[in-house]
């Protein structure tokens, strides 16, 4: 961010497939994952969408090269019972029991990073079915444009900039002919029906920060991943340039309090769950790969 690169965005990538996956076995992260992988890929410079838990890398006959540094993900944990000492959101199922989830991290490696015989052929392998389950462009668009469309707040269009207005509840883009585009049109209205969440009506976030406070710099922030998250599931990537100033106003924060990239990613994660459950996601994804969605 410092050089004025955002690192967890990217464009979507049509010869990997995309998402995120296990390299063994095809199953797709999930949740916040998206994001700290491709932050993960940004720091090592790698192309691959791929990677593998150490442990069964090594059943597979793989080994990590020496020196490199794992990702850590988080993998979601259930708790049945009351309690809700630690982090988690408490659910009431209609059975009545209290259900916990909490999160754990666990380190998976790129395939960039590992080394053995059959890396090349596992990872062509990979991109193959990823590539043959895709959908061409005119198919994802479609679908952003029917998921964000869903979405209760109304958009209004004209000017020269986007907004979410939250004394209005309304939504505000520039024509669509006046994105780069579509691709750009839908990351943007993405980013502004993230802010829409945090509506007093829905997930009550504070939109009161003015430009250049740690509130304004923070809600940004949520946007921000929150729209890298919905990109990720609606298959359309999430390359828009941000303003230099948003950068400077993130690092200050991550620089004051690290702890908050993961509390500002499960703000962003409730959110993008609130415009588009993980349910339609799995099934969409149902047929998409020859071994069941992950669900982290």
């Amino acid at each position: 961010m410092e050089a004025g690169t955002t690192p967890w965005r990217r464009e979507w990538d049509a010869s990997t497939g995309g998402h995120h996956l296990n390299l063994l076995t095809g199953h797709r992260y999930r949740c916040s994952n998206p994001v700290l992988l491709t932050l993960g890929m940004h720091l090592r410079g790698s192309v691959l969408p791929y990677w593998c838990g150490y442990a069964e890398a090594k059943a597979a006959g793989l080994m990590p090269r020496k020196g490199s540094q794992a990702v850590r993900i988080l993998r979601p944990q259930v708790h049945k019972g009351s309690d809700t000492s630690d982090s988690g959101a408490a659910q009431e199922p209609e059975n009545g029991d209290s259900v916990r989830v909490s999160y754990r991290p666990v380190p998976v490696f790129n395939a960039a990073d590992l080394v053995g015989p059959g890396l090349d052929e596992l990872i062509a392998q990979r991109r193959g079915v990823a590539v043959a389950g895709g959908r061409p462009e005119p198919e994802r668009l479609a679908l952003a444009e029917a998921v964000l469309g869903a979405w209760s707040v109304p958009v209004q269009h004209g000017g020269d900039r986007a907004c979410y207005i939250p004394s209005a509840d309304q939504i505000r883009l520039p024509q669509r002919t006046d994105f780069h585009s579509c691709g750009a049109y839908y990351a943007t209205w993405a980013h502004e029906v993230v802010h829409s969440t945090g509506h007093t009506s829905r997930l009550d976030r504070d939109l009161s920060g003015d430009y250049g406070s740690d509130a304004y710099a923070r809600e940004e922030l949520v946007a921000e991943l929150g729209a890298v998250l919905l990109g990720d599931r609606l298959e359309i990537g999430s390359a828009v340039d941000n303003h230099a100033a948003y950068c400077q106003h993130w690092i200050r924060l991550l620089r004051e309090s690290p702890a908050v990239l993961f509390q500002v990613l499960g703000e962003a994660r409730r959110a993008v769950e609130l415009v588009q459950p993980d349910a339609a996601v799995e099934e969409r994804s149902a047929t998409a790969f020859s071994t069941p969605s992950s669900k982290y």
